[in-house]
């Protein structure tokens, strides 16, 4: 590594990606296969930004070995439905900008797998100095771990941090970290 001294850190979806189109079909055609319906108005009223392990909770399903097959039939189905992602053009802007000063790094709870196919499919894997994903932690966004490991991966303190999110429990462990945060509005808004 280089000698930098400061660290952005950035959410993915809702953030660099809309893909709420993305996973909310990726998650329709993995719950067909266990014979339940899933409305696209639930979820956006639902789910988006929490937990799978939560929102399928919702919908009675609990059962852990079920849960697991389902987002894993997801992370397969994903990048069939890549289609409908849309890039933030101008936050990937602002990172080419920093990136002489700043390390750039991605933290999301998403499975690397999905991580991977958005960013492959739309050229930006390189974009990263790290990318920390679900497999990457133990307790997911509200939780600071992810960002708290990233700091520590770059040796960066928190007040030489900015982390970029918009979803609540992102921002919630944006601010947990202890970094300097920014919310990212109304990017899906812009972009539906």
């Amino acid at each position: 590594m280089d000698s930098k001294n400061k660290l952005a850190l950035f959410d993915l979806d809702g953030t660099l990606f809309n893909t709420n189109d993305v996973n909310y079909f990726a998650y329709k055609e993995a719950l067909e296969n266990f014979g339940f319906k899933f409305e696209r108005e639930y979820w956006y009223k639902n789910c988006i930004g929490r937990h799978y392990k939560d929102f399928l909770a919702d919908i009675n399903i609990t059962d852990e070995k079920i849960l697991k097959e389902i987002h894993r039939l997801k992370k397969q189905c994903y990048k069939n439905y890549l289609k409908y992602a849309k890039e933030n053009q101008h936050l990937f802007e602002i990172i080419e900008l920093i990136r002489p000063v700043y390390y750039v790094a991605l933290v999301t709870t998403a499975s690397k797998k999905n991580v991977e196919d958005i960013l492959n499919t739309f050229g930006k894997i390189q974009t990263f100095d790290k990318i920390f994903t679900q497999e990457d932690v133990t307790k997911m966004k509200p939780a600071p771990e992810g960002y708290l490991k990233a700091m520590t991966y770059f040796n960066i303190a928190p007040k030489d941090t900015i982390i970029f999110e918009d979803s609540e429990a992102g921002l919630e462990a944006a601010k947990l970290s202890g970094a300097f945060y920014y919310k990212v509005f109304k990017f899906n808004d812009f972009i539906e």
